[in-house]
């Protein structure tokens, strides 16, 4: 979490949260795992909705992404909401 420029990060896991490259649907017990996995799924889009409607730029990464360059790109995006407080900061 990078609080001033109210950036919120998740690390999702292929598995658990149905990664649309990697997801695997067990056969055993496959109704329980598949209502568990699209839960995740619901919960993900309730929170990213909470949070952005209070404010937060949410970013989910996938556990399979490469981790230089997501921290680039989130970098990235840190930076620039940053200079958008100062500006707005600087006109108040």
């Amino acid at each position: 979490m990078f609080g001033p420029a109210r950036v919120i990060v998740f690390i999702d896991g292929c598995f658990w949260h149905g990664c649309p490259e990697h997801a695997t649907w067990p056969a055993h017990n496959a109704e329980f795992w598949r209502e568990k996995i699209e839960t995740n799924r619901l919960r993900d889009r309730d929170t990213d909705e909470r949070l952005t409607d209070a404010g937060w730029k949410v970013v989910r990464v996938w556990e399979h992404e490469d981790p230089h360059e997501v921290a680039g790109q989130i970098w990235e995006l840190v930076r620039k909401r940053r200079q958008s407080l100062e500006k707005a900061a600087a006109y108040s």
